[in-house]
């Protein structure tokens, strides 16, 4: 059990700090509010982007990727969102807050926290899987974000389902964009080893060392800013619907996730850097992203952000239980 602790702590502190430094830095006046908005922007519209845009390119092959462990991911998401929708819409009857609520449940913070820590968790091939993984849900996380907020928002619940926004949200969306790119530059590359061709992106030494720099600092300074952005203000008006949010998405949805990949395992062909991927996509907080598109589409924003900033706080401890009890199973 020393053991699980331990392995447990090296990888979840890591990240652990990195948030409370930009807490403290922001307490002390170091990074102010408009710092902290523009560094959002910057790591959603750029440095997300070229690093999910590495992520896919620097997949192996294509025919050397689980698919069924790809598969239980899409799955698993699939199912946590029509659940989701399910159990928020008994909650509450006011849509802004649904449609909130509803991101929090599914949508994790798999980009900025759930891929480096699944490399911590199992090294380079905790990483290749994350990377893998993230062909597909990053996509789909903001996929079913965009059309969360299109039906659920605080316009008329009457409003008919405006099929061209959620389509242009969805094209438009810078992290589904680096996505796609990296699919696209990967697929390339598979033509030209069938080809025998062997030029490769990484040839282009300027162009390919300036993505991999710009990769290297998403991480750390994403993980800043979202530190930065914690804010404990709204506690007592909203605070039934932070202890809701909070407890599905930080235990029902995790343990559901996990639990049922550890009775398939063996079906499916998982090993640990499987298990270190699916800890990223079930067990890391509210993406950060939610409370931006929360505000820009309508949704209750203030409540977007308590999320963001709670499920973040809670997952220290429970990421570091999930951890150490897939640790003492021998799963990692």
């Amino acid at each position: 059990m020393l053991d699980a602790f331990v392995f447990a702590a090296n990888a979840v502190l890591p990240i652990i700090i990195l948030i409370v430094l930009g807490y403290l830095l922001k307490k002390i006046g170091m990074l102010t509010k408009a710092f902290l908005d523009v560094g959002n922007k910057l790591t959603f519209r750029v440095l997300l982007p070229v690093m999910l845009f590495c992520n896919v390119y620097e997949i192996e092959r294509l025919s050397e990727i689980n698919f069924a462990f790809v598969l239980y991911g899409i799955v698993a998401v699939i199912v946590i969102f029509f659940l989701a929708i399910a159990v928020c819409c008994a909650f509450t009857r006011d849509n802004a807050k649904r449609g909130s609520l509803i991101q929090a449940v599914f949508r994790s913070n798999y980009a900025i926290i759930g891929i480096p820590l699944a490399a911590s968790l199992f090294g380079d091939k905790g990483a290749a899987a994350a990377g893998v993984m993230s062909a597909f849900c990053v996509p789909l996380f903001n996929t079913l974000g965009v059309i969360t907020l299109v039906i659920f928002n605080g316009n008329s619940e009457k409003q008919k389902i405006d099929v061209r926004k959620i389509l242009l949200g969805i094209i438009k969306n810078p992290l589904i964009i680096g996505t796609v790119a990296g699919l696209a530059v990967l697929g390339i590359r598979e033509l030209f080893v069938m080809w025998d061709i062997s030029f490769r992106l990484s040839d282009v030494t300027v162009a390919y060392k300036s993505l991999e720099n710009v990769k290297s600092i998403c991480t750390p300074f994403a993980l800043i800013v979202l530190g930065g952005k914690f804010e404990f203000s709204a506690v007592s008006k909203l605070w039934k619907e932070i202890v809701f949010g909070t407890v599905v998405r930080n235990v029902a949805v995790p343990v559901l996730g996990l639990s049922v990949a550890f009775l398939l395992r063996n079906f499916l062909g998982l090993s640990g850097e499987h298990f270190a991927t699916y800890v990223g996509v079930f067990a890391t907080p509210v993406a950060v992203a939610s409370a931006i598109m929360a505000k820009e589409m309508g949704a209750d924003d203030e409540l977007a952000g308590q999320m963001v900033v709670w499920t973040s706080l809670v997952s220290t401890v429970t990421i570091f239980i999930y951890v150490t009890i897939l640790r003492a199973l021998g799963v990692f």
